[in-house]
Parts: structure tokens; C-alpha cells; sequence
């Protein structure tokens, strides 16, 4: 069993990259095993619409060159993926942005090879768009067939610089309890509670 973080922040450690670090952790003490992609790491290329992956059918993308496939690659093999990102402008990081639009369009296109695996979303912002950020990568993980596991309250964290993300009690408190579901959902999957 392996859980596989997505990383949209182009801070390599902030307020994204120990949230997850503190999530994953959750997850790891569950006995599944984790892993954290930082998505800025990698130069992607935004889908330019040419329908390679329609014509194709086998859920990769025609760019070769940038690792998205391998990326891709790794989720089909995950049972958890969470999708984490700092809210840019009220919307998602736009390297997870391109993530999302590449990968998406490949996966429907080759079946939707993500179709039953468990989701969560993360969101950090600094006083807004939270909220449209969230939406944007849960209906992603709708959109591909996938179990959605949410946050109560929703995993929207406010804080601008790290380690502020530690005075958000309530956001705190929703990522780790969507934490919490995405390993009992998990475990539960795979005949284990």
C-alpha cells in the first residue's frame, strides 16, 4: 500500500512541502508507505490540445521529455494520492495546474487508470482562494473516477510564511483528519480493518 503526494508549490520547503511532510507522517504510522513529488522539480510543458493521448488510447502523453508519464506511472501504481497546492490568484499553483491538465486529459483518453483510487486535497493560502484552489483538484480526482476523501473542516490551511501553517488550528485540523480517512479508507480497501 503506498500513498503518493503531489507538490505544487515551487518552495521546495514551505508551508506545502511540511504540511505534507506532517501528513505523510500520519499515514506512514498507518503502515502505508509514502512518498512526496515536488511537481516544480520538473520542467512540464503545458498540454497544447494536439490529442496524441486520444489518438493513442494508452494514457500517456506524446511529451516524453519531462517525466509527466513516469509521474503518471507512479499514481497507477499508488492507492492514495493527494493533490497539494498553494492557492495562487484563487486558483491552484499553475505547475499543478499543468499537471492536472496533461495527466487528465491522457488518463480519461487511456481509460482512467486512476478510477477507485483514494484522493485528498490540501490547499494553503494567504487570506483567499482557498476555497476555488480545493475545488479545482477534488473535481480533478471527480473528473478520473476516484474516491474522494474531504477534511472536516475543509483542508484549507491559512499562512503566509512557515511555520505559520501551525497556527491555523481549524485547517490543521481538516488536513490531518483527511489524513486520518484517506489511511482507514485504505486500509478498509484492502481488507485490513
Amino acid at each position: 500500500m503506498k500513498v503518493i503526494a503531489l507538490n505544487g508549490s515551487p518552495r521546495l520547503v514551505g508551508n506545502t512541502s511540511n504540511i505534507l511532510i506532517e501528513v505523510l507522517d500520519k499515514i506512514e504510522k498507518e503502515g502505508i508507505e509514502t512518498e512526496q513529488i515536488q511537481l516544480y522539480a520538473y520542467d512540464m510543458e503545458p498540454c497544447n490540445d494536439c490529442r496524441s493521448c486520444e489518438m493513442r488510447g494508452d494514457g500517456r502523453c506524446i511529451m516524453e521529455d519531462d517525466e509527466l508519464n513516469d509521474i503518471v506511472d507512479k499514481l497507477r501504481q499508488a492507492d492514495g494520492i493527494i493533490l497539494a497546492s498553494p492557492a495562487y490568484f484563487s486558483t491552484c499553483s499553475g505547475q499543478m495546474k499543468i499537471f492536472m491538465e496533461r495527466a487528465g486529459l491522457a488518463l480519461e483518453m487511456g481509460g482512467l487508470d486512476l478510477q477507485r483510487k483514494v484522493g485528498g486535497a490540501i490547499v494553503v493560502n494567504t487570506h483567499d482562494g482557498g476555497s476555488m484552489a480545493y475545488a479545482q483538484m477534488v473535481s480533478w480526482m471527480l473528473r478520473n473516477k476516484m474516491i474522494v476523501i474531504g477534511g472536516c473542516p475543509e483542508p484549507v490551511v491559512i499562512s503566509h510564511n512557515s511555520p505559520q501553517y501551525l497556527d491555523d488550528k481549524a485547517g490543521m485540523k481538516g488536513v490531518m483528519s483527511m489524513a486520518e480517512e484517506m489511511a482507514w479508507t485504505i486500509l478498509r480497501l484492502n481488507g485490513l480493518n
